[in-house]
């Protein structure tokens, strides 16, 4: 997680189990860990239900571009998400390929 925040351009890497409930994380003042978690749940809900529809197996991973902000969820264990609100000048190819290549060793640290 200490590397996922240091990257330039991260505000946010919060873990949250299933239940929305705070596992562990680390934010800038202007964003609240709890908050993050509990909201979680009912989107990666959408987005399974998504893929569902599309018969596109397991959520694995979800963008969200906003103005100001993008934030990749991701599921990183049967129990747990990994949530990353990036800044607009975060290289968020990066971290995507990053978050792939390493999910089972991000696993492992939740």
């Amino acid at each position: 997680m200490t590397v996922l925040q240091r990257r330039d351009g991260v505000d946010a890497v919060v873990v949250v189990g299933r239940d929305g409930l705070l596992i562990d994380g680390a934010s800038a003042p202007k964003h609240d860990p709890d908050a993050l978690a509990a909201i979680v749940p009912p989107i990666v809900t959408a987005a399974i239900e998504l893929g569902t529809a599309c018969q596109s197996g397991a959520f694995a991973t979800s963008v969200l571009e906003y103005e100001r902000c993008a934030v990749v969820l991701s599921a990183i264990s049967s129990e747990a998400f990994l949530v990353v609100v990036l800044r607009p000048e975060a290289n968020l190819p990066a971290l995507l390929y990053e978050l792939r290549r390493h999910r089972s060793q991000i696993a492992q640290l939740a």
